[in-house]
């Protein structure tokens, strides 16, 4: 097999998300592909059967030899461009990013739909469609779904790398905004009406608001739920005021009916003791995975269409992420 190519692959994400496919496939060539090229060696040598190359994102063939050739494209930093995109589009390679907001999805959208030569797996959701699927495996359990609350808690000091810290301030910068489902209805919320409290495990509210993220149409339209909602709060982790590192929250409440039409609510939570860098690895690796299995339809692809619920779940727990169903 032809190696993967890992955008910003000497990051925290990319880093992250290549030594999880070297753990799972240790005999997966990788790619990692970076503005800083000793540092792409770096974690390229520590992986094995990984090689190190630079990339501009201003140009059409990335800066890469005409010769290259590589099984996937994974965008782990911002395709400013969409040169990373096109880059693959042109030679029919899976494509997979994480790191366009809701409101600026539709340049890519866009360019799939013009060219749909090669399936591309839109994971720009938190940790790279995680929680949504989470969501959808506690949703199994209810027969019909009401409502379906995320709330995000992420640390002060685990805020990413530069790329991670600008992309968020990107996208707070796009729209203060948040997105919801009401009554089947997909509306904006601002001002007061998207500020909210979010508590962490260990009980300390912190102030948050609603967000816009692909996470609310993934769940909403995944579960049928009418009323769908993203919360985001950042604060001092329940990790870190316990005196260890910090430590990444979510909370997801679905309240519906069971079988036999029975009221259930279920509350789940996913903590992770070393923040949100293994989770959005573990979310990335998924991804790739799936493009590299089964062939899977040019055209747009988001998590929750490709991935087992199910199973991501299970590698999350492998992972180290607690996870708790009340």
């Amino acid at each position: 097999m032809e190696p993967v190519l890992i955008m910003g692959g000497s990051g925290q994400a990319g880093a992250g998300a290549a030594a999880v496919l070297r753990r799972w496939h240790p005999e997966l060539p990788l790619t990692l592909a970076g503005r800083d090229l000793d540092r792409a060696r770096k974690v390229a040598d520590g992986l094995g059967a990984a090689t190190a190359v630079t990339i501009d994102l201003r140009r059409d063939d990335l800066g890469l030899p005409e010769d290259g050739k590589y099984s996937a494209v994974v965008a782990a930093v911002w395709d400013s461009h969409l040169n990373g995109l096109r880059y693959a589009q042109g030679r029919g390679l899976p494509y997979l990013s994480i790191s366009n907001g809701l409101v600026d999805l539709a340049p890519e959208v866009f360019a799939v739909a013009q060219r749909a030569s090669a399936p591309v797996l839109l994971a720009s959701h938190s940790f790279a469609g995680l929680a949504v699927l989470a969501a959808l495996d506690a949703a199994r359990r209810f027969e019909r779904i009401d409502a379906i609350r995320i709330a995000l808690i992420l640390d002060e000091l685990d805020a990413g790398g530069p790329a991670a810290v600008a992309d968020l301030d990107r996208l707070m910068a796009a729209t203060s905004a948040g997105l919801v489902r009401r009554d089947g209805v997909f509306a904006w919320v601002d001002g007061e009406e998207a500020r909210v409290e979010v508590a962490t495990a260990d009980g300390v509210v912190l102030a948050g608001q609603t967000i816009a993220i692909p996470d609310v149409p993934s769940v909403a339209l995944a579960t049928g739920a009418p009323n769908v909602r993203f919360d985001f709060a950042v604060g001092e982790s329940a990790g870190r005021r316990g005196g260890g590192p910090a430590s990444v929250e979510v909370r997801i409440d679905l309240a519906g009916t069971g079988p036999g039409g029975t009221p259930l609510g279920v509350s789940r939570r996913l903590a992770h003791p070393d923040g949100q860098r293994p989770l959005t690895a573990l979310g990335i690796a998924l991804g790739v995975e799936r493009l590299l299995g089964e062939p899977v339809a040019p055209g747009v692809h988001a998590p929750e269409a490709l991935l087992d619920p199910a199973l991501a779940v299970e590698r999350m727990v492998d992972a180290g992420t607690v996870l708790t169903d009340t």
